[in-house]
């Protein structure tokens, strides 16, 4: 069970985190192939753990679910059978569903898991991008790709 200070102590780690992984992008930028990158994948590790974090203290009560979740939760049941890229209407929004490979094989040419989520679209076509900053911190780890099969 976390607690408040917790989340508080991950939020000072990922400041001087986010700066070394931001530059580390720029520094690998159209580059191709393996490349090590110890500080991007620090900042993963650390936005995964304050996922946990948040997950454990919503479902105690001691913060409430984001809107982004709750809608999020919403369009996951009624529209279960959504195809990449669909756009649907609800309360006045329209949302577009996204797919990402979740977990390859271990050869890395068949992806076993998908993960499913919704971005809100604005009036012009484009994506919000305060909604598409909270689902990537509410689940980072669907923008991390495992290349193993367990």
């Amino acid at each position: 069970m976390y607690s408040i200070n917790d989340l508080n102590f991950i939020n000072e780690e990922l400041q001087p985190l986010k700066i070394l992984a931001d530059r580390e992008h720029k520094a690998i930028y159209g580059l191709s192939g393996k490349l090590y990158t110890p500080h991007i994948d620090t900042y993963t590790e650390a936005c995964i753990k304050k996922a946990g974090i948040l997950l454990d203290l919503k479902n105690s009560g001691m913060i409430a679910f984001t809107e982004v979740e709750i809608i999020s939760a919403k369009l996951m049941v009624l529209h279960r059978k959504a195809k990449n890229r669909e756009v649907v209407e609800y309360d006045g929004w329209c949302y577009e569903c996204r797919y990402l490979p979740l977990k390859l094989s271990k050869s890395g040419k068949i992806v076993r898991k998908w993960a499913k989520y919704w971005l809100r679209k604005l009036v012009d076509g484009g994506t919000d991008n305060q909604w598409e900053a909270q689902v990537k911190e509410i689940w980072p780890e669907y923008f991390v790709l495992r290349n193993f099969d367990n």
